[in-house]
């Protein structure tokens, strides 16, 4: 943690006095996350958010933090955890959409806005409320805990020179992308991230997007693909939650439920500061080892935009909450243009 980020957690503690009645609900809380346990970033962030927590309640409230695979499958953490079988999940909330369409929007939005736009629509927009209604029906309670900035555009061991090159690609990825890959021509799949590479060597894919190029590196994508290529169109910008059984959140006090909350907006503020840092280093890292990293044509970029527009409305007309966020997101990014124009600097 750094040094102000951890001042931030311990001056959060002064706004809670009085902790000599914890834990109504269970002081430590079992989290199994659709992430290998200690994969960069994304595994290590629920570990950070675990540090806060214990430092914001002086060691009464702790998660203990499960892989995935080690006791609930990646793809089964949302069902085991809105039956109660198990109490908590870490998760990137797109996994979900086939159960809650509106998670495919608010996990990330193709073209969407980018993070520091995203954040303000998410807390102050209406966002987490549009979600939250959609989750109430399964018995969850979900906070945003982590954020992930712009991912990459995918490992290929071909060139993408034009659209037609993603017809009949068999292609790992998540979320509205793989729908609209699937609209050109691509077959597309989601596979857990622990099970990609595999996958990719043994030929069952040709391709795959997985996130940013520091948990690619840890998944080893640059020993058995050629071509790296961007900008991550389909992911400008990915959510994280900490997703709680809502029968054992409301077994909380609300000064507990509030640590959660709190704990939850340190490691935001983490994982947007600390996201994006150290991705160039690791592209230098890639291209020494005889990766190409490419930008895809814009005449591609293009076409996955407008094939974007067409399957972001399709899905409005089949699920109200997806309509709701869809509408709503466009609305509060239209408001930021003029604001966001008026201020770029000629470069």
């Amino acid at each position: 943690m750094s040094k102000h980020i951890r001042a931030l957690s311990v001056a959060i503690i002064l706004f809670f006095p009085g902790t000599s009645g914890f834990a109504a609900g269970p002081a430590v809380l079992d989290v199994h996350s659709t992430f290998p346990r200690d994969l960069a970033f994304q595994g290590e962030s629920a570990h950070q958010l675990n540090k806060t927590l214990q430092e914001i309640s002086s060691g009464k409230l702790k998660l203990d933090i499960y892989g995935a695979g080690e006791i609930v499958p990646a793809f089964e953490v949302f069902d085991a955890v809105s039956a109660n079988a198990v109490s908590a999940g870490w998760d990137w909330i797109g996994y979900w959409a086939n159960k809650v369409p509106v998670t495919g929007i608010i996990g990330s939005m193709p073209f969407g806005p980018p993070p520091d736009v995203y954040i303000a629509w998410l807390y102050s927009g209406g966002g987490r409320e549009i979600l939250q209604k959609a989750y109430n029906k399964h018995d969850l309670w979900a906070i945003p805990c982590h954020i992930t900035p712009q991912e990459s555009g995918g490992w290929f061991n071909k060139e993408i020179n034009s659209i037609n090159d993603f017809r009949g690609l068999k292609m790992r990825i998540s979320g509205l992308g793989g729908k609209i890959l699937n609209k050109l021509g691509a077959s597309t799949q989601l596979i857990p991230g622990g099970e990609v590479y595999l996958a990719l060597e043994r030929g069952r894919i040709e391709a795959t997007e997985y996130a940013l190029p520091q948990i690619d590196d840890a998944l080893g994508f640059s020993r058995i693909a050629k071509y790296y290529y961007f900008p991550g169109w389909h992911q400008p910008t990915s959510l994280n939650t900490l997703v709680i059984n809502r029968n054992v959140w409301e077994e909380y006090t609300q000064q507990e439920q509030l640590m959660f909350e709190t704990a939850c907006k340190v490691n935001f503020l983490w994982s947007y500061t600390n996201g994006a840092v150290p991705q160039s280093d690791f592209l230098s890292k890639f291209e020494k080892q005889g990766v190409q990293v490419r930008r895809f044509p814009d005449e591609v970029l293009d076409v996955l935009r407008e094939t974007s527009r067409v399957v972001l409305e399709e899905e409005a007309a089949k699920d109200a909450y997806f309509k709701e966020a869809y509408e709503s997101i466009l609305a509060f990014s239209a408001r930021l243009t003029h604001w966001h124009e008026i201020q770029a600097f000629k470069r």
